[in-house]
């Protein structure tokens, strides 16, 4: 009678733990937009872009990330916060007849004590408006609470008045990938913004499943690019027994990946499920590499040096600077006005 009353026992805990660790499934239509190779590889390189120092290579479109796929482009605001070390630019681009906004990635400190600090990252803030919806006080307040919001607001409205109601792409890579998306989320909720479309590459997680939830129904045009083994996408961990407490990452995600062996290796982009958190996507690899982290498509997403947060800038595009009393600054120029020419070899 005792070895029954353990075996009943037994199987009510086992139930119990199977309902407990069951993964949460996000509540949203799936009306995801498709992948579409071209235009990421397009959004990859202006994320690239945004790391560069030489500000004003940057500011006029002449530096050596900024050719290629995005030849052309107009950057209406440069904007730069010296106290968080953060940078982003909004700009044109008549081929896309597009508005593109792009955020840096971490360059304050180095790269592996930026991830180590994702391990520790507590769900600590309350998303405005959306019950039950917790975010990182860290992500939120870089884009948030910086001199990076208003500036960004302030282009895209300078932008629309010339171009008109023309698409917004949002990008960046790492934590400028976390930037990119509370900045499409705040464009749709808070400004009503029409055709927001966000694609980041290798951005951690940045809030719970009930975040997730609404993010994908409010920001659905939303592609998240994860590489390999990169090791900021398992970041800050997601734990499959606790789902409504952990962070949990929002649809829809595109791993890159490669198989074979020796001279035949085929590149795979693997469009995953509306979960957020396939679990046939980058969580059924082991996240362990930071040299996955920062390069995508071929692409280098990283500052010329770690460590730094200091810039290049020529005298003459003063003209074109507003400086706060705390030394954050803006670059910006009228969307009218010709390309800037500037002398991009002039020394510090």
């Amino acid at each position: 009678m005792g070895q029954r009353r353990l075996l009943i026992l037994a199987v009510i805990v086992c139930l119990f733990a199977s309902s407990c660790g069951r993964e949460l499934k996000l509540k949203h239509k799936d009306n995801h937009a498709g992948y579409n190779h071209t235009l990421v590889k397009i959004l990859v390189e202006y994320a690239s872009a945004v790391y560069m120092s030489d500000l004003t290579e940057l500011f006029s479109w002449t530096c050596s990330r900024c050719d290629g796929l995005t030849k052309g482009f107009e950057v209406i605001e440069l904007i730069v916060d010296v106290q968080n070390c953060l940078q982003g630019y909004v700009g044109v681009a008549k081929d896309l007849n597009a508005i593109i906004i792009a955020f840096r990635g971490t360059q304050e400190h180095s790269i592996q004590n930026w991830i180590e600090d994702l391990y520790w990252k507590q769900l600590d803030v309350n998303y405005p408006g959306m019950p039950d919806a917790m975010v990182h006080h860290g992500f939120f307040s870089a884009y948030h609470n910086t001199t990076i919001r208003p500036g960004i607001l302030t282009a895209i409205q300078e932008a629309k008045e010339i171009y008109g109601d023309v698409d917004i792409m949002v990008t960046g890579h790492s934590m400028g990938g976390a930037m990119a998306a509370f900045c499409g989320l705040d464009l749709v909720v808070n400004h009503e913004a029409q055709n927001v479309q966000v694609v980041t590459f290798g951005q951690p997680r940045i809030g719970n499943a009930a975040f997730a939830s609404y993010y994908s129904q409010l920001v659905p045009n939303t592609i998240r690019v994860t590489n390999e083994h990169d090791i900021v996408p398992h970041l800050p961990p997601y734990y499959y027994y606790f789902p409504q407490k952990t962070y949990h990452h929002f649809p829809r995600e595109v791993w890159l990946y490669q198989i074979g062996w020796g001279s035949l290796v085929y590149r795979v982009e693997r469009v995953c499920d509306n979960s957020g958190e396939d679990p046939t996507c980058s969580r059924s690899v082991t996240g362990n590499s930071v040299s996955d982290h920062l390069v995508y498509y071929g692409i280098e997403l990283m500052g010329e040096t770690w460590r730094s947060c200091g810039i290049v800038m020529d005298p003459l595009v003063a003209d074109y600077r507003k400086t706060d009393t705390q030394g954050n600054f803006i670059l910006s120029r009228n969307p009218n006005s010709s390309v800037l020419r500037l002398n991009t070899q002039t020394d510090v």
